[in-house]
């Protein structure tokens, strides 16, 4: 199974493709046709938001909204997670759509903000609640 990872950047537009270490705008712009043709050779995405990327300042929940919209296949956000109370509002706003990856701020990575064993939990008790088997 294949994932795509996209790095996108906010724009006057929208959020455009970056790369070069999110120096670099292509002329992709994401939305619900470039993920739609994407989804056509992949299973899943990765979507980072560049902005908020390893800052632990908060996600971008506009393209949060967006992503769980456009997206016809799995999708994991990542970028700004400062708290556990970040895994329920990428839940909560992407109507259970958009699962959310986090870095910088998890205690095994190094963070102080997010202390891992509380996302297993968090994971643990919305799967329960869901009836999906439990990890």
């Amino acid at each position: 199974r294949l994932v795509v990872d996209l790095s996108c950047r906010r724009t006057a537009a929208g959020w455009v493709v970056a790369m070069n270490r999110w120096q670099t705008l292509t002329d992709m712009a994401l939305g619900a046709d470039s993920l739609a043709m994407l989804a056509e050779h992949c299973s899943e995405f990765l979507v980072h938001a560049a902005d908020v990327e390893g800052l632990c300042r908060g996600i971008d929940r506009d393209l949060v909204r967006a992503l769980a919209r456009w997206s016809p296949i799995p999708v994991t956000y990542a970028g700004g997670a400062a708290s556990v109370d970040d895994l329920s509002l990428v839940d909560e706003l992407s109507a259970g759509r958009v699962h959310l990856t986090i870095g910088s701020a998890l205690d095994i990575f190094g963070g102080s903000q997010i202390r891992f064993a509380d996302c297993v939990a968090w994971n643990r008790a919305v799967d329960a609640r869901r009836g999906d088997p439990v990890s």
